[in-house]
């Protein structure tokens, strides 16, 4: 009797815990969907429900660049919850090739990602009706689908992007909506709220992890390896719905099962739209190509990833479409929550055959890799980058190897050909017989093969072109001998009284030691040729520390010489005499001093979000370096004794402002100009830089109608790799041996007739990547990267993104040198 009595007031306490669940509406204080939540109020209720409910599991990942909350919730059933750690320990021996052949009792995982977009708003707010459903059951089926499936959701991966939107819309909003596309509550100002703080693509950044969101999430993703993820997202507001199958390119390294089910999942969706009489659309649009989304990095990783977007972004709380429809938020929050319970329908009524394909998708590629190769070879020439790419293989889940002895043959990326190399002992060696086989073909496969032009972005990566290395695919299996990489001593030159101290400059590590070194307030200069001391060869561009003029500043050089040395493990070395055995003393003029930059970045309206994210990031986050972020207006009052480098990231900039920008370089000042920033002063004097026509062939119109949303291949572009040709005697390229490009378009301009042609296009340049036969001929000669000396200061221009969303390693490098070392 005590027995039974105790079991009831057990499952009454959990029935009345149940029932006594606010429902977002009751907890927010108002209905769902009729105004947008802050994300602090949204974290608020996800705990607030997990506090009553043992079935959900509140897991915290990181905190943003602004410092809100990053989780997740974790729901299935009471049996799976208490089981949840064996169960996530399978899995991840699922996802590395080392099943226990017992499935019968393993759930499959669903991820549901909500938000990546900050603008894109509806998701969250989705979100939170999802998590009550889940938790109290009050949509039939519910309890059961969960006994099958283990339910992960990220209510809002990109926190400060959505509290950006939302407390805009909110500011501007009236008490009633207003639906009129012109009211100013669907005007969102620059830099909107899609981007991270630092104003990144949150939704371009799964594979590169360059901001901490990201970071956070894959670590926590790489602990759990989800066998379903589907990414929430908006688009136009007059664009229907859409969900998976995806568009073609499909990459080629996917298996026919996550094709397929990609086709069983939206059979299912489709089925509720229909009963509602929803539009939608499949197979348009979104494709499965760019390893470094929502979708495709999920897929590369053995899940079935997807996208669905529903339309909406800028429609506030109602808007007028083209169809003469009022859409409402609650709409977007209701099209979003069906998709995602006829996902987790679906995933319940196949699990079991989902987690066995998941299985096989690890088994076979272990056993036979995709892709035509089956070893990559990192040369170990340039080991501070080679050390980033190992850090990213590592964040990544991939392993690799180093080293050996022995003579091979393989693909070179450079030449493209054929080629004979030395394996030696700091090389990395990346085996393709692993669990991430899939992602590092497509992370590293010399050329990827695209099967339709229009694709939805760039259709080149290779990791060798973006890290800038020298690199070799074999068809052989190989392993490295060693673990990990060599790593050179300190040298210790014990000298009494040293005249100078010199390092190399190869690196942006070697960037940061100078940051240190001027922050402490030495004086540095820079060898302008190469010279020879003490039985040493030293390069142009080696950086050099002398003791007299820097003691005169009460600095105690030495000291602080060797602690910056051993705290970055960067070799300073000492050198006796300013008597050079091979080239110019050091009493030279060759060894002028480094200005200490004083960098401005212009943003604002005309400018690229984006673009001004990369920089900003860059300066802040990785060299930890002081800019100054100035709006237009602030260069009515630009002084060269506060702003001695001055940025121009890629935009649309007035017409009139040649004038002004020419009359502060001829002061002193170094303008440097990205991408369309060039466009404000091309072909304008006293600027150097014109942009090289193009005549296009005449050609007849042989395009039908039915063709009519297909781009023309001949002008296409997305995103190719060519080969720079690089004046490797030019600051401007010190510690590249070789460059890369990521052209996104097909601008290039006529060389320089005044100064230095530093990096050019020249015929057999193209790479990889789609580029229509146009563009490649456009492309076969011209100037992507050039220096132009005006009065007593600088111009450079560089024509592409070097910082292309921040993984284009050796593109940092070009950048840094234009920062740090050009006009010194």
């Amino acid at each position: 009797m005590k027995r039974f009595l105790l079991s009831f007031l057990l499952f009454a306490g959990i029935y009345s815990t149940q029932a006594q669940t606010k429902s977002p509406d009751d907890y927010l204080g108002y209905p769902l969907g009729s105004r947008f939540t802050s994300h602090q109020k949204v974290v608020d209720y996800f705990q607030y429900v997990a506090s009553a409910h043992p079935e959900i599991k509140i897991e915290r990942y990181g905190k943003t660049y602004e410092g809100r909350e990053l989780l997740v919730a974790i729901v299935s059933s009471k049996a799976n919850m208490d089981r949840l750690e064996e169960i996530r320990q399978n899995n991840l021996a699922l996802s590395n090739g080392k099943s226990n052949g017992n499935l019968n009792k393993q759930p499959a995982i669903l991820w549901l990602s909500y938000n990546v977009h900050g603008n894109e708003a509806s998701s969250t707010e989705t979100a939170m009706k999802m998590i009550h459903t889940l938790a109290t059951g009050t949509t039939s089926n519910v309890k059961q689908w969960l006994e099958n499936t283990v339910v992960i959701i990220d209510p809002c991966l990109n926190p400060d992007g959505r509290d950006r939107y939302v407390n805009f819309f909110n500011s501007v909003s009236g008490v009633i909506p207003d639906p009129n596309p012109s009211a100013r509550e669907h005007q969102e100002p620059w830099p909107r709220g899609r981007a991270n703080h630092y104003y990144f693509d949150l939704n371009r950044d799964w594979a590169w992890q360059t901001q901490v969101e990201t970071q956070g999430r894959i670590a926590l993703y790489q602990q759990w390896m989800p066998e379903v993820h589907v990414d929430f997202h908006e688009q136009s507001y007059n664009s229907p719905y859409y969900f998976a199958p995806a568009a073609e390119p499909v990459h080629e390294s996917l298996s026919k099962w996550q094709r397929d089910f990609q086709v069983t999942i939206g059979k299912n969706n489709a089925k509720y739209f229909d009963e509602q009489g929803w539009q939608y659309f499949t197979k348009e649009n979104f494709d499965l190509l760019y390893p470094s989304y929502g979708d495709t990095y999920p897929l590369y990783n053995g899940a079935i990833g997807m996208t669905y977007e529903q339309g909406g972004i800028n429609a506030g709380l109602a808007i007028l479409t083209a169809d003469g429809e009022i859409l409402t938020l609650k709409d977007r929050i209701d099209h979003h929550f069906t998709t995602g319970l006829a996902t987790l329908e679906t995933v319940s009524n196949h699990s079991s055959k989902i987690v066995d394909e998941f299985r096989l998708f690890f088994e076979e590629r272990i056993a036979t890799p995709p892709g035509q190769y089956k070893t990559y070879v990192i040369k170990g020439t340039q080991l501070s980058r080679q050390k980033k790419l190992a850090d990213l293989l590592r964040k990544n889940g991939i392993q690799f190897s180093y080293g050996g002895d022995r003579n091979l043959s393989g693909f070179d990326f450079d030449t493209q050909k054929k080629k004979s190399f030395r394996l030696e002992r700091n090389d990395l060696v990346i085996n393709l017989q692993q669990p991430k086989a899939t992602l590092i073909n497509v992370l590293f496969e010399p050329h990827t093969m695209v099967s339709d032009s229009n694709t939805y972005d760039i259709t080149a990566w290779a990791m060798p072109y973006a890290f800038g290395l020298e690199a070799y695919a074999l068809k052989e299996s190989l392993n490295g001998k060693y673990p990990a990489l060599e790593e050179k001593s300190l040298l210790s030159d014990q000298v009494a009284l040293p005249y100078a101290w010199a390092f190399s400059w190869n690196s942006i590590d070697d960037a940061k030691l100078l940051i240190k070194l001027q922050q402490e307030r030495l004086k540095i200069r820079i060898a302008d040729q190469a010279f020879s001391s003490g039985g040493k060869d030293y390069q142009a561009g080696t950086l050099l520390i002398y003791r007299r003029e820097n003691e005169q500043n009460g600095v105690k050089v030495a000291e602080r010489i060797n602690a910056l040395s051993k705290q970055t493990g960067i070799n300073i070395n000492a050198i006796t005499t300013g008597f050079v055995e091979k080239g110019k003393d050091f009493g030279s003029s060759v060894y002028p001093l480094l200005k200490l930059p004083k960098v401005a970045v212009v943003t604002g309206p005309e400018t690229s979000s984006i673009a001004v994210g990369e920089i900003w990031h860059f300066f802040e986050e990785e060299l930890k370096y002081p800019v100054t972020m100035l709006t237009l207006q602030g260069l009515r009052n630009l002084n060269i004794a506060e702003t001695n480098v001055l940025i121009l990231p890629s935009g649309f900039y007035p017409t009139d402002m040649d004038q002004k920008l020419a009359s502060w370089v001829e002061q002193g000042g170094k303008l440097i100009l990205m991408e369309n920033a060039i466009n404000a002063v091309a072909g304008k004097k006293p600027f150097n830089i014109k942009t090289k026509e193009f005549v296009k062939e005449e050609n007849s119109n042989n395009r039908v109608y039915a063709d009519k949303d297909k781009g023309n291949f001949n002008n296409a572009i997305p995103g190719a790799i060519f080969k720079v040709k690089l004046d490797q005697t030019h600051p401007l390229t010190l510690g590249l041996d070789r460059y890369y490009a990521l052209v996104t378009d097909d601008v290039i301009y006529e060389p320089l007739t005044e100064g230095w042609n530093v990096g050019l296009l020249t015929s057999g340049s193209y790479l990889t990547g789609i580029a229509g036969k146009n563009v490649q001929k456009k492309m076969d000669s011209g100037l992507l990267y050039g220096v132009q000396p005006l009065g007593r200061g600088t111009v450079i221009y560089l024509a592409t993104n070097v910082m292309f969303r921040q993984f284009w390693e050796s593109g940092k490098q070009l950048f840094t040198n234009a920062v740090f070392l050009v006009n010194q």
